[in-house]
């Protein structure tokens, strides 16, 4: 159950996220490192995006991807909220959850995932800050995906946007400016899918002195250093 009623001027931050298991989750990047490699990524992922939304002024809506992850998802952040996700692509989820944001009188919600850990807190501040004179804020991803996306209004029709594929941010972009709303980009971030992302924050992280991200850092370094010694003992 979801209640209650949203009494904040600042935007609602939501997090969509997976529940981390071995096997599920990260399956283009288990499948270049393995499974339990891959597991180590998303749990430390995880940790990285709770690290800034736990400092975040105002309210936090934790949306786990499946209703039996509820449990789970109440314990990653006190006085966070839950909405789980319904059935459907990410694009309907998205809508779904929005939807309901709106119903509770959320003027205005920012999304993010919990694959984008140079995300930080003067991201999502900026993302509050041009919601004040915009409808929408995106974040492209270097991918061409998006690693925040923030609204006033509803969302346009998400449904058919091509999700998980190179022209997304484009795509979702362009629906919006259809739909008449002012959409404004800020600066491109960057997600973790593939092992060549991994090679990315391996340098992107180093001078990052947050302590999830130090975390994710070590895991990088200890994966990528027993792929070479399996290269040269191969």
């Amino acid at each position: 159950m979801f209640e209650g009623e949203c009494l904040s001027s600042w935007p609602t931050l939501i997090v969509f996220c997976k529940r981390p298991h071995a096997g599920s989750g990260k399956q283009r990047l288990a499948r270049q490192i393995g499974v339990n490699d891959a597991h180590q990524i998303a749990d430390a992922l995880l940790s990285c995006a709770l690290e800034d939304v736990a400092d975040w002024p105002g309210p936090v809506v934790i949306s786990p991807a499946h209703e039996a992850d509820h449990e789970w998802a109440d314990t990653l952040l006190p006085g966070a909220a839950v909405l789980v996700q319904p059935e459907g692509n990410l694009g309907q989820r998205l809508q779904h959850v929005d939807e309901l944001l709106r119903q509770r009188g959320d003027q205005q919600r920012i999304f993010i995932g919990t694959d984008a850990p140079l995300l930080d807190k003067q991201t999502l501040m900026q993302a509050a800050d041009a919601l004040q004179t915009h409808d929408v804020v995106l974040q492209p991803a270097r991918d061409g995906g998006v690693t925040l996306m923030a609204t006033g209004p509803a969302w346009p029709q998400l449904l058919d946007l091509p999700w998980s594929q190179a022209d997304l941010g484009l795509a979702l972009q362009a629906a919006c400016l259809l739909a008449g709303h002012d959409v404004w980009l800020l600066q491109a971030g960057m997600d973790v899918d593939l092992l060549a992302d991994l090679h990315s924050m391996q340098q992107l992280l180093e001078n990052d002195h947050r302590s999830a991200r130090q975390d994710l850092l070590q895991a990088i370094d200890a994966i990528l250093e027993q792929g070479l010694r399996s290269k040269s003992t191969g």
